[in-house]
């Protein structure tokens, strides 16, 4: 029997001095770091731990819109659903929101390696099935 679909991770973010530019908000590329974070921890918490250690993923794509500013010590949750699978690619879409308020919005392409090999591989139905509705 497959686990549920996990719709949404939410992944925590403490906004860090390091996080900030010299305007006072988070620089733009730090947004990358946490969408790279968010979606790898979302991959480690849902899959099966043989599928973890079978498979790595990299980033193809991503797409932010800024929204908002963020500053020093704002609790970020990044909201990371995956949306769809296209043989080695799943495309994800990430909402970084302080409290209700959406300050970025990410979409991304990933492409799912081999480990072994370092080649594209699809992931087993079953393993997407815990990420994806059926």
């Amino acid at each position: 029997m497959t686990a549920p679909a996990a719709r949404i991770y939410e992944y925590p973010i403490n906004v860090m001095s390091d996080d900030i530019d010299f305007m006072g908000h988070v620089n733009n590329a730090v947004y990358l770091k946490w969408v790279q974070a968010a979606v790898i921890e979302y991959w480690q918490r849902v899959a099966p731990p043989e599928a973890v250690a079978q498979h790595l993923w990299v980033a193809l794509k991503h797409e932010i819109t800024y929204r908002r500013p963020a500053f020093l010590d704002d609790g970020i949750i990044a909201e990371v659903i995956a949306e769809s699978a296209q043989g080695a690619r799943t495309f994800f879409s990430t909402l970084f929101k302080r409290g209700e308020e959406v300050v970025a919005e990410v979409k991304s392409s990933w492409c799912c390696l081999d480990a072994a090999t370092l080649r594209p591989a699809r992931l087993a139905k079953d393993v997407l099935a815990r990420f994806l509705p059926l």
